[in-house]
């Protein structure tokens, strides 16, 4: 029987790790930290559960064909809710927008706004199920190992005008400066700048019109325990708490992983979804492939960071929705100084996750969850003392929230913690501490993403973020996807 390792239990690793499973390749996830899931972590403290992220699942049916390939069923093992508004967006001056994929309501809201972009919004909706189906139907799972395989995907990219960013897109249909921020901020939740990632990222919309936003009862890290369990089940091994300390390597092959604790295994395929500088600058010092990876990457475009205030209160908050956008005073200056300026703005925008509205097991009774998440510059950019600043930028933050929605959220808290760049950088080994990997920009993307399989170390594969196709859940799962047909592939040959 051929074995695989996969290094983390992220969602990229796990799904990866199910699909090699379900095909009868004895796979073993090596996971460092204390529980599975990677980003995808949480915390349990005073009764409050709390997700690090993500927290937005669209396109359930990725996950759901995890189960499917050993005639399974995920709704054995995870109950997921659907989550109504997508998200309410709240601006400085009051105004909200409901963001659904419920048309009449959307309309309404779009009415609401500017009634003469209504028909704006549909050629917008034509333009983003376009880029949909050849973006992510089409192409989601696919591998670019050659730039050949890019050019075969050019005339497409050319037609779709690839080379605008989401932002020009959706001006191109909006006119309204509030309806455009509103269709354009959802690359900020993939780590890209609306302003100059790829109008191919417009394609969200309609992944979330047709799979809708979703929630996993009890959390996003239930489904993380769920896919561990589903794994485990059809064979699978998972080995936690354990560091990896190197990809073992003779010569151009991987040959096994050794970790911190001194356990050694050999396998005939590894696939890594760590961090890609960590991967190939630590796990594989040992080999010239590693220090020549690590400089190339050393060039790209690397996403923010993000800066996380995680609190429980008590009371109950039905009017404020799941997720929620409080928008900043500034839109395109904001998002400059995150990506092109590195500093920390007085001025920020705010995702506000309230998941115990949807799901009162997040909180004790009577109480909610909540965290609010600002992105900020990466350490390569803010290299700030975030122990210092973080106190203070804490009590901004909360302050925000209570302005906007909680006016006596400091009285309320029973529970609060945040989370920084450097946490990142630290329990995750996140290059620079950034949250989503390598920008998602055009330069970045397909054949210029890190190779699903490394080119020089024929039985070494990537999955995750920092590979085809990129951030977010059904980013990560398609990386599976499209690593998985590879190794299960090259493992056949033998």
């Amino acid at each position: 029987m051929r074995r695989a390792a996969v290094i983390g239990a992220g969602f990229g690793g796990l799904a990866l790790a199910i699909r090699l499973q379900s095909a009868g390749i004895a796979t073993t996830v090596i996971e460092a930290r204390d529980k599975p899931g990677g980003r995808a972590y949480h915390w349990e403290r005073d009764g409050f559960t709390f997700d690090a992220g993500p927290t937005v699942i669209t396109d359930p049916d990725c996950l759901a064909e995890l189960w499917r390939l050993s005639d399974h069923d995920m709704a054995d093992d995870i109950e997921l809710q659907e989550v109504q508004p997508f998200y309410r967006l709240h601006w400085e001056d009051g105004t909200t927008f409901d963001y659904t994929n419920d048309i009449p309501k959307l309309a309404a809201e779009i009415s609401k706004l500017n009634p003469a972009d209504l028909a704006g919004y549909e050629e917008f909706l034509q333009y983003s199920a376009a880029v949909y189906e050849e973006g992510y139907v089409k192409l989601g799972h696919v591998p670019f190992l050659s730039f050949a395989s890019m050019m075969k995907a050019a005339p497409a990219m050319i037609k779709n005008q690839a080379w605008r960013s989401v932002y020009s897109m959706v001006s191109k249909y909006i006119k309204n400066e509030k309806l455009r921020e509103a269709l354009s901020f959802h690359t900020l939740l993939v780590g890209g700048n609306p302003m100059s990632t790829s109008a191919i990222y417009a394609l969200i919309h309609k992944l979330e019109k047709d799979g809708g936003v979703w929630w996993a009862k009890g959390g996003t890290n239930r489904l993380i325990a769920a896919m561990v369990r589903h794994f485990e089940r059809i064979g699978g091994t998972v080995r936690i708490g354990d560091a990896v300390a190197s990809i073992d390597t003779v010569g151009n092959r991987a040959t096994g992983v050794t970790t911190k604790s001194g356990w050694h295994e050999n396998f005939d395929a590894v696939a890594t979804n760590g961090d890609l500088m960590h991967s190939y600058r630590d796990l594989l010092s040992d080999n010239r492939r590693g220090a020549k990876m690590a400089k190339s990457l050393a060039k790209k475009k690397w996403s923010p960071s993000l800066f996380v205030v995680h609190f429980g209160v008590e009371g109950t908050w039905p009017g404020i929705p799941h997720h929620m956008i409080l928008f900043g005073p500034r839109y395109e200056g904001l998002l400059d100084d995150i990506y092109k300026h590195g500093v920390l703005p007085r001025d920020f925008s705010i995702y506000l996750h309230h998941p115990s509205v949807t799901d009162p097991s997040m909180a004790p009774e009577g109480m909610s969850t909540f965290y609010a998440l600002v992105p900020v510059a990466h350490l390569g950019q803010l290299p700030v003392d975030w122990v210092a600043v973080g106190k203070e930028l804490e009590k901004r933050v909360l302050d925000e929230v209570g302005r906007r929605l909680i006016p006596d959220i400091h009285s309320r808290i029973v529970t609060k913690f945040h989370y920084t760049p450097t946490d990142f950088s630290n329990d995750l080994s996140a290059h620079l501490g950034s949250a989503f990997s390598l920008q998602p920009i055009l330069t970045q993307s397909a054949f210029f993403r890190a190779h699903n399989r490394d080119d020089e170390i024929g039985n070494l594969y990537i999955v995750g973020a920092g590979t085809h196709p990129g951030a977010g859940i059904p980013g990560v799962v398609g990386s599976a996807k499209a690593t998985a047909r590879l190794m299960l592939s090259d493992l056949a040959r033998g």
